[in-house]
C-alpha cells in the first residue's frame, strides 16, 4: 500500500500547532509541521501576554475582529478540555479575570469616555468605574487613575504553558515536527500546490497550510506574496513579590500589565514598523516602564527577568487570513496581528473543517 502524502503546515507557532493537533484529532493520520526554529518557543505567541480580551480591544479595532475574538473565546473551554484529554494536567487553565482599562490623565479619561459610549452602542457589557472604585478592585493601581472600564467577561491564559501543551499533544497524536527547517517555496504545478521546498529538498503534500505568522510573506513560489507584514513588539517580564501581585490584567491606551500564574508580570507592548529588525531598543522599553509605573507604581521595585522582542503578523485591516488560497490544496492561516492566542481555537476549527471538506481522505462527522 502506497504511503499517503502528509498534510504539511508551514509554521510551528500557536496557529500552526493548533491546526496540526486539530487535524490529527479529526482522524488525519499524517501531519507534518515545518518550523524554522523551535516549535512554540520561536513564535510570536511565546513573546506575548496571553490576554483573551476581545471586549477590552473593542473600539480600538474593527468590529469584525471583535466578533471573531468573542467567538473564539467561547470555543476555549472545549479546546482546553480536549487538549487535557491528550496531555492531562499540563494544560493551563482559562482564567476568567476580566480586564481593567484605566485612565491616568485627562486625554486618556476623554478617550475612556468615548470607548464607554462606543461599547454601550455596540451592546458590549461594560462597567464604568471611578478611580476609587478601580482601586477597590485592584489596590495596586496608582492614585493617578481617575476612571476605568471594567470588562468582566474577558479572560487570560498562560500562553507559554499553552504552547508547550499543544506541542506535546501534537506529538501524542502522532504528528511530526520538522524543526530547524525553513520552507522557502511552495511548488505549484497546474495551479495546484504539490510540495514544499526546503534547502535542496522537496516533499510532496496532500495539502499545504501557510501558518508562518509574520514570515508568511517570505514563502516563495506564489504569484504574489501573502499580504502580511511584521510589526515588532517589545515587552518586559518582571517578577512579582507577595506584596506586588496584581489580581487581573490592567491597561491604559498605551501599555498593558498582565500577571501570570507562574509569578511573572508582563509589561507590553510596542508596535513598531521596522521590518524584521528584532533588536531590543532602550527608548521604547524606557517608555513602557514609565507608562507602567504611572499605572502601577509598585513595579519600581520589581526584578526584570527578561526583555524580549518578536513580530506580530499584521494585515491591512488587522483581520486574519484564514481559508483556501487561489491554488488548489493550498490554505492560509496567518495575519492574526496581536490576536493569535485568542483566535487559535477558531482558526483551528475553521481551517480543519475547510481542509477536510476539500479532501476525500477524511471527513468530519
Amino acid at each position: 500500500m502506497a504511503e499517503t502524502k502528509p498534510h504539511i503546515i508551514v509554521g510551528g507557532g500557536i496557529i500552526g500547532l493548533s491546526i496540526g493537533w486539530r487535524l490529527l484529532r479529526e482522524g488525519v493520520e499524517h501531519v507534518e509541521i515545518f518550523e524554522s526554529g523551535e516549535a512554540g518557543r520561536s513564535s510570536a505567541a511565546w513573546v506575548a501576554a496571553g490576554m483573551l480580551s476581545p471586549r477590552a480591544e473593542a473600539g480600538f479595532e474593527d468590529m469584525d475582529v471583535y466578533e471573531d475574538g468573542v467567538r473564539s473565546l467561547e470555543l476555549y473551554p472545549r479546546f482546553l478540555e480536549e487538549l487535557c484529554e491528550d496531555v492531562g494536567d499540563r494544560v493551563p487553565r482559562l482564567e476568567r479575570t476580566g480586564t481593567l482599562v484605566c485612565a491616568v490623565n485627562a486625554d486618556q479619561s476623554r478617550e475612556l469616555d468615548r470607548q464607554f459610549d462606543f461599547r454601550k452602542r455596540a451592546g458590549i457589557p461594560t462597567q464604568k468605574l471611578s478611580g476609587d472604585e478601580a482601586r477597590e478592585r485592584e489596590p495596586l493601581l496608582s492614585t493617578k487613575v481617575t476612571s476605568a472600564l471594567w470588562l468582566e467577561a474577558d479572560a487570560q491564559i498562560n500562553n507559554r504553558k499553552l504552547l508547550l501543551a499543544l506541542r506535546e499533544a501534537f506529538h501524542v497524536r502522532g504528528g511530526i515536527l520538522r524543526e530547524g527547517t525553513t520552507v522557502s517555496d511552495v511548488i505549484i504545478r497546474d495551479n495546484k500546490a504539490k510540495a514544499v521546498q526546503f534547502g535542496d529538498e522537496e516533499e510532496e503534500a496532500a495539502t499545504i497550510t501557510i501558518a508562518a505568522g509574520a514570515w508568511s510573506s517570505k514563502i516563495g513560489g506564489l504569484h504574489a506574496a501573502i499580504p502580511v507584514r511584521p510589526v515588532r513588539g517589545q515587552m518586559l517580564g518582571l517578577r512579582m513579590t507577595p506584596h506586588s501581585t496584581l489580581q487581573q490584567p490592567v491597561r491604559t491606551t498605551n501599555v498593558y500589565i498582565v500577571p501570570k500564574d507562574d509569578g511573572r508580570l508582563l509589561v507590553g507592548a510596542t508596535a513598531e514598523e521596522v521590518s524584521f529588525d528584532q533588536r531590543v531598543i532602550a527608548g521604547p522599553i524606557m517608555e513602557l516602564l514609565h507608562r507602567a509605573w504611572e499605572l502601577v507604581p509598585a513595579i519600581y521595585e520589581l526584578e526584570i527577568e527578561e526583555i524580549l522582542a518578536s513580530f506580530r503578523p499584521a494585515t491591512r485591516d488587522h483581520r486574519a487570513i484564514v481559508g483556501p488560497s487561489e491554488y488548489e490544496n493550498l490554505f492560509y492561516a496567518t495575519g492574526h496581528w496581536r490576536h493569535g492566542i485568542l483566535e487559535a481555537p477558531l482558526a483551528a476549527d475553521t481551517l480543519t473543517r475547510i481542509i477536510l471538506e476539500h479532501t476525500e481522505e477524511v471527513m468530519i462527522e
